[in-house]
């Protein structure tokens, strides 16, 4: 396959992971491309099993809808490499005097590693990240609720009201999922309420991401795109960029 057959498959199936389906003429008219091509393009992705292809067009074959969550463990081992360097980068972020809601998940946790004990005062929802905190010497809040027992996660009214207590110079939120159309979303309601609230209640928010998030709806949106800035290790598409601020590490 050539190089520039090869883009084009690329930029065929990220269409798809965005919208669920395309047409020619639109893929035609984006890729400056004639319509033979396309179908030709369609035809062999379609072989691979990585579309379904339609009259007129094609549709996704196993649109990456979440509507599950792994444990904390399952989720750490996952990426590891790419989650440590979006973690060090996020912890390179946080100075003297701030005061920082630290979400529960598996790169948040992470950060912990790479924190210096300065004066910083810590809040989080995730009650290993605050125990991870408070041995490493952090002064550190946990919120009260319901303790979510996959993820380890505080969650619930009880949490959210307990939340908007604080205002926050930084926020480090973890995500399921990154979708220009959708924004960032999570499997649990209870869990996107209080991640929504923790980003409104900060000067600034990071969604730390590693770059098999993109493309990817779970069941509840907690932000649009251009709610936080994010953090990842490679960004499979520029129009992220064109909605928010996007920093990407180890590339």
């Amino acid at each position: 396959m050539s190089m520039l057959t090869q883009q084009r498959h690329e930029a065929i199936l990220r269409q798809l992971q965005e919208k669920g389906a395309v047409s020619v003429a639109e893929l035609t008219e984006q890729l400056n491309t004639s319509e033979s091509t396309i179908r030709r393009d369609l035809l062999a992705l379609d072989r691979m099993g990585k579309l379904h292809r339609v009259h007129g067009g094609a549709t996704q074959t196993n649109r990456q809808f979440l509507q599950s969550e792994d444990n904390i463990e399952e989720k750490i081992s996952k990426n590891m490499a790419e989650k440590r360097l979006i973690a060090q980068y996020a912890a390179e972020q946080i100075q003297p005097g701030d005061f920082v809601f630290l979400d529960a998940g598996s790169t948040t946790l992470l950060m912990i590693d790479y924190l210096k004990p300065d004066d910083v005062a810590f809040v989080t929802n995730g009650v290993v990240h605050a125990r991870e905190l408070a041995r490493r010497g952090f002064h550190v809040y946990i919120l009260g609720g319901e303790l979510k027992a996959v993820t380890e996660a505080v969650v619930g009214l009880a949490a959210a009201q307990n939340l908007n207590s604080y205002n926050f110079s930084k926020a480090f939120i973890g995500t399921n999922g990154i979708s220009a159309k959708y924004g960032y979303t999570t499997p649990d309601t209870d869990e996107a309420f209080l991640k929504s609230a923790a980003i409104d209640r900060s000067f600034v928010s990071y969604v730390l991401a590693d770059s098999s998030k993109f493309g990817k709806v779970s069941t509840v949106t907690f932000g649009t795109l251009n709610s936080s800035a994010i953090i990842t290790d490679h960004l499979p598409d520029q129009r992220y960029a064109e909605q928010t601020v996007v920093k990407v590490v180890g590339e």
